[in-house]
């Protein structure tokens, strides 16, 4: 199911690549971003959100608007370390890293970043609860669930798949599917989480699954899901909203800790 991106330009960029005053890549934010974003493959992994080889996650390099990290091609995520994460640019060359991206993570995630330039962070995975609900009739998020509520006015469906992203086009096409919203439920194929930080991305991840595990489960009662009232539903979504970074980013060390204890390499 995976593919090598095999671009027609040369793999890497020249080593001597001028950096102006940007901050080093092998500098302490960027290695911090790094070992974050090592966390959030790690623990996905562990929730059973991830698929083989396949799903990827990227974020825009610290100080460098025009770069984005991403996991290497052939990988699984419950084996990525902080130094097998790539720097790639927006043409397909790898900057730094060992490796190539999967062809889909390149042609998705860097004409994401190209083109919403919100998007510093995007999580693409195929967790199972949430794709099951990209392959049913009708809206995929029934707000329902307090957790639900999380992402009330924040989601948007894009109802037009056209099989694996192996061009720019389709890239493009995907990005300018997601409009505002924060969360892209992908018809028949998976979902795409983006972020202002990794720490808010990967809550959103994590919390996006939980909400659509339980609908799931209701909905496998056979009796009819009872949506909240919109009002109470807005209502409930600023409260959630308000302090959602300090409680993303005590969500994120928390889950670091873990690894700390427990699979302390992700930081290698």
């Amino acid at each position: 199911m995976a593919h090598a991106l095999h671009p027609g330009a040369p793999p890497s960029a020249p080593a001597d690549a001028p950096l102006l005053n940007r901050p080093p890549l092998d500098g302490e934010e960027v290695w911090n971003a790094k070992v974050d974003l090592a966390a959030c493959f790690r623990f996905a992994a562990r929730l059973g959100m991830h698929e083989g080889i396949c799903n990827h996650f990227s974020a825009v390099v610290p100080g460098h608007d025009d770069l984005f990290l991403v996991n290497p091609y052939g990988y699984a995520f419950a084996e990525l370390r902080a130094s097998h994460l790539l720097v790639c640019d927006y043409e397909g060359h790898v900057v730094a890293g060992e490796g190539v991206p999967e062809a889909t993570a390149f042609y998705i995630h860097a004409r994401m970043h190209a083109n919403v330039p919100r998007a510093r962070v995007a999580f693409h995975t195929h967790m199972p609860y949430a794709t099951a609900l990209t392959m049913v009739e009708g809206d995929p998020l029934i707000y329902a669930g307090q957790t639900a509520l999380k992402f009330y006015g924040r989601t948007r469906v894009d109802e037009d798949y056209n099989g694996l992203a192996l061009d720019s086009s389709e890239g493009d096409r995907i990005a300018g599917s997601v409009g505002e919203a924060d969360i892209v439920f992908m018809k028949h194929h998976g979902v795409m989480v983006l972020g202002r930080s990794i720490a808010e991305a990967w809550d959103d991840l994590y919390y996006l699954e939980r909400a659509c595990e339980v609908q799931c489960i209701a909905m496998s009662t056979g009796r009819k899901v009872l949506p909240v009232a919109p009002e109470v539903a807005e209502a409930t979504a600023r409260q959630m909203r308000d302090g959602d970074a300090e409680s993303a980013r005590l969500h994120l060390e928390s889950i670091k800790r873990i690894l700390d204890a427990e699979e302390p390499a992700f930081r290698t």
